[in-house]
């Protein structure tokens, strides 16, 4: 599989070596490429790559995924594969193991073909996957009851949640949403309003997100107690913590256990929603037309509008691509972001302690770094990234 790939030193096109699970013998493998770092579990950082690097999967890869300590691949043929920690069983195969070189399949029942996994994101230590007939699965740490079985115990493979005609899924931290029918539920942890129900009280069950109008969801997207809703018209809403100009409504600090509406001067066409911690939370969005907006805590230049000025932005701002550049999707972490241009170049700008970036270097890159010129889409949440390249031949 040829794929092009420069790295960010000045701008620089020096290809680099990339470093692959397995020998890419086999005419019917395909690759992704990852870098950053796992967390879960024990405390540390696990499995990290300052660089990009290959995992070979089995056949061609329809869509890419991230949780915090476990990155996951759905293939063509319905089939779901994972890499990473396992100690909370997330890998889904039935063990507690970790396994960062090689991808593992996730053991669902004989028959179950996936259909889609969440982009942005997945819970803590927790997998979610929707299969061909809309049903919803889940296994792993579950510690919040963010997959709505009425509990919070954890599963070494997945179990079908009680949710029919999923269109939608996103989760963080220690909760989940799920767009079933048309109608939006969350269930799991609800410590700043994440759940979006009107309270502050956690769910192992589903309850319904207050306050999107009957609108039909596009997108759902999720964080460290945050949670989003872009609706099919364009406009975009958020809920959950706000100590740092979170949910974008001019009103820092005041969280809302409701959803909010994001003032913007056009319709949105794609959102991405990045945070970890209670020290940092970040909106950045497409309008349709192309403009980029961003808001949220901004310490690590995250939002990409001033190079990381340390400043936090309760409202929209914009900020621009590189000269030449257009971006036609966005994702974006703990307190770093990444683009995917309209010619297969990823870039990436904020915190790297961990490689999050993928220059290879630990400082904060203040501009966006060029990480890679072959990529068809993006999804990265916490410490970690993964993209999925071009299906072509090795």
């Amino acid at each position: 599989m040829a794929v092009a790939v420069a790295f960010t030193a000045g701008c620089s096109t020096d290809l680099p070596s990339w470093r692959s699970s397995e020998p890419l013998h086999d005419s019917s493998a395909r690759v992704v490429v990852r870098w950053g770092s796992f967390f879960g579990g024990r405390k540390g950082n696990f499995g990290t790559d300052m660089r990009p690097a290959i995992v070979t999967l089995p056949g061609p890869v329809a869509e890419v995924g991230t949780s915090n300590s476990t990155q996951y691949a759905l293939l063509a043929d319905g089939s779901l594969f994972a890499w990473g920690l396992g100690t909370q069983g997330q890998l889904g195969d039935g063990t507690t193991r970790n396994s960062f070189s090689t991808p593992v399949r996730v053991r669902f029942p004989s028959g179950v073909k996936i259909a889609s996994i969440p982009t942005d994101a997945m819970p803590y230590d927790t997998g979610l996957a929707v299969d061909t007939e809309g049903r919803v699965w889940g296994w792993g740490d579950n510690g919040g009851g963010e997959l709505c079985t009425a509990s919070r115990r954890a599963y070494r493979v997945p179990v079908l949640l009680p949710l029919s005609q999923v269109t939608a899924v996103a989760g963080a931290s220690n909760h989940a949403l799920y767009d079933a029918a048309g109608t939006v539920y969350a269930c799991g942890q609800n410590v700043e309003g994440d759940l979006g129900d009107g309270s502050r009280r956690s769910s192992t069950v589903p309850v319904k997100v207050a306050g999107l109008g009957g609108g039909r969801v596009s997108e759902l997207v999720a964080s460290f107690a945050n949670s989003g809703a872009l609706l099919s018209s364009g406009k975009y809403f958020d809920w959950g913590y706000d100590a740092h100009g979170e949910l974008g409504d001019g009103y820092p600090d005041l969280s809302s256990d409701v959803p909010v509406r994001v003032p913007l001067p056009h319709p949105v066409k794609q959102v991405a929603q990045g945070g970890s911690l209670w020290d940092n939370g970040q909106t950045l969005v497409i309008l349709k037309g192309g403009a980029l907006w961003a808001w949220g805590d901004d310490w690590a230049g995250q939002l990409g509008n001033r190079g990381g000025s340390g400043m936090q932005e309760p409202s929209p701002v914009r900020f621009r691509s590189p000269a030449g550049v257009t971006y036609r999707s966005l994702a974006t972490g703990s307190a770093t972001s990444y683009a995917l241009s309209t010619t297969g170049a990823v870039y990436a700008w904020g915190a790297s302690h961990v490689g999050q970036v993928g220059d290879g270097l630990t400082g904060t890159a203040r501009t966006p770094a060029l990480v890679t010129l072959s990529a068809t889409s993006i999804s990265s949440t916490a410490n970690n990234v993964v993209i999925n390249t071009p299906d072509k031949d090795p």
